[in-house]
């Protein structure tokens, strides 16, 4: 009798804990409420200059004993040479493998020794060698990182190996289809001889030399065309004293600066299809021309994209992915820089609903163009405010922040007062935002996906002229590596 009462009292608290479970599933297509957002306060922002011009942007953050350091060139992928696309990445890619005599084993050992953490890139405008390190191993990292900027080795050894990764990931390519749709999307939308639209080839890979790296470091790293960036716990004058003593000989240099002429915009829409054959789902990317980092719409922008495609409950994920469950997640985003980026929205849909799915995309481009209600904007402004914060957690990710005001000369109580601005943010201005830069009848649109399944469902959305291109045409033919 006991056992029966038990089980029955079990029964009843797993049925109770079942039906409270059911009861509080939340609706998924409503978003949810969110909280009031908090007002950022950060350390004051600090700016000096070594005895060379170097200047040094500062963050003390003292709250834990670390200290991340940035060294920022103004050298990216806009300032390769002619038919040496990809010459600025793999350059930045091989200050780690040899410097001051030191293999890239040496130094990876000597500074996993240290704690710290140390790596070198390039994007389209800067490139960066970046130090993460215990403040107690500060100057033995420090070290460590000067000989990497100022006397790198470019060892001819790793060099063959870097070449061959870059060919081997090439040649990867041609089965990615996620990769091929975003390599078409560039060269379409900004022309093979824009630098936001090339992409290195199979010839260009293989004629680099240690020489090209060489004269191309020297050219561009000098320290009138640099900058530091550092977020940890260290004061000023210290800092500037460690700083001198391995940066104050690094040598200024006549740098001039690469003009970019600006993309012409799209002004009709064609959708290009590239045959996948076989493949199990179709890659989306719709876009056109954006707009720029310092345009003064920036902040309706965000709010704006932020409303379309910029979060987990965008417009455009909660059509494709929770009412249709076309897909695991569809977005759209600015590519913000000096020159005007790409908008694009972007998704990999079930082969079968491939023409469903863009009908669903411009039914939200389309939308988004329409007067906002007030509920939708001021969720989308919290989004962005709450979220804000989170860019601020780690020294990295301060540091990264710091890089971008720099970079484009943002006042140094930017941080601070980004949330109010975004929160000031009115319905009109989101909406004329939309109707400036969402052009759905003006954007290209790029299919990745089995022809033969897709094809004619695509041709009966009459979304303009159809264009058949293969994967060849976009990546060029398959790289042959060398044994």
């Amino acid at each position: 009798m006991k056992k029966i009462i038990f089980n029955s009292i079990k029964i009843i608290a797993v049925s109770a804990i079942c039906f409270s479970f059911y009861a509080q599933t939340p609706d998924r297509t409503k978003p949810p409420q969110l909280p009031a957002p908090q007002k950022l306060s950060l350390p004051a922002v600090q700016q000096f200059s070594l005895s060379n011009g170097l200047k040094v942007v500062l963050m003390e953050k003292h709250e834990v004993p670390l200290i991340q350091l940035n060294i920022i060139t103004k050298m990216g992928s806009v300032n390769d040479p002619e038919n040496k696309t990809g010459l600025a990445g793999l350059t930045m890619n091989m200050l780690t493998e040899g410097a001051a005599g030191k293999t890239s084993l040496e130094i990876a050992d000597a500074i996993d020794f240290l704690g710290a953490r140390i790596s070198a890139n390039a994007g389209a405008h800067s490139s960066g060698i970046y130090l993460h390190t215990p403040l107690s191993k500060f100057d033995e990292a420090l070290k460590i990182m000067s000989d990497i900027l100022l006397r790198p080795d470019f060892p001819q050894k790793e060099l063959d190996r870097k070449k061959k990764d870059r060919l081997t990931s090439l040649m990867q390519m041609h089965d990615q289809p996620t990769a091929i749709a975003a390599a078409a999307f560039n060269k379409i939308l900004f022309g093979k001889e824009h630098p936001y639209g090339r992409m290195a080839s199979e010839n260009e890979i293989k004629g680099f030399s240690v020489e090209d790296l060489k004269s191309f470091y020297k050219k561009y790293s000098t320290a009138n065309n640099s900058f530091v960036v550092v977020v940890g716990d260290i004061k000023k004058e210290e800092l500037k004293k460690k700083l001198e003593t391995v940066f104050g000989k690094w040598q200024k240099g006549d740098v001039k600066e690469v003009k970019i002429k600006e993309p012409a915009q799209v002004t009709g829409r064609i959708v290009y299809l590239i045959d996948k054959p076989g493949a199990a789902q179709s890659v989306i990317n719709i876009g056109r021309i954006g707009t720029s980092r310092l345009t003064p719409d920036y902040n309706s922008v965000v709010v704006m994209n932020t409303l379309l495609g910029g979060s987990f409950t965008s417009r455009l994920n909660q059509n494709l992915r929770e009412k249709h469950g076309y897909t695991y997640g569809a977005s759209s985003r600015f590519m913000f820089r000096p020159s005007p980026g790409s908008f694009i929205a972007a998704s990999s849909v079930q082969t079968e609903v491939t023409d469903k799915a863009l009908t669903e995309f411009f039914n939200e481009l389309n939308g988004i163009r329409e007067p906002l209600t007030d509920a939708d904007l001021n969720r989308a402004k919290n989004l962005v405010a709450l979220s804000y914060p989170g860019n601020f957690q780690s020294v990295s990710e301060i540091a990264g922040q710091l890089e971008e005001m720099f970079l484009y000369n943002l006042p140094s109580n930017y941080f601070g007062e980004f949330v109010s601005k975004i929160l000031n943010v009115n319905g009109n201005e989101v909406t004329g935002t939309a109707k400036k830069y969402i052009v759905p009848d003006q954007m290209i649109v790029v299919v990745v996906g089995d022809k033969a399944k897709i094809e004619q469902g695509i041709k009966n959305l009459n979304l303009g002229e159809l264009k058949n291109l293969s994967i060849e045409d976009v990546l060029g033919k398959v790289p042959q590596l060398s044994k």
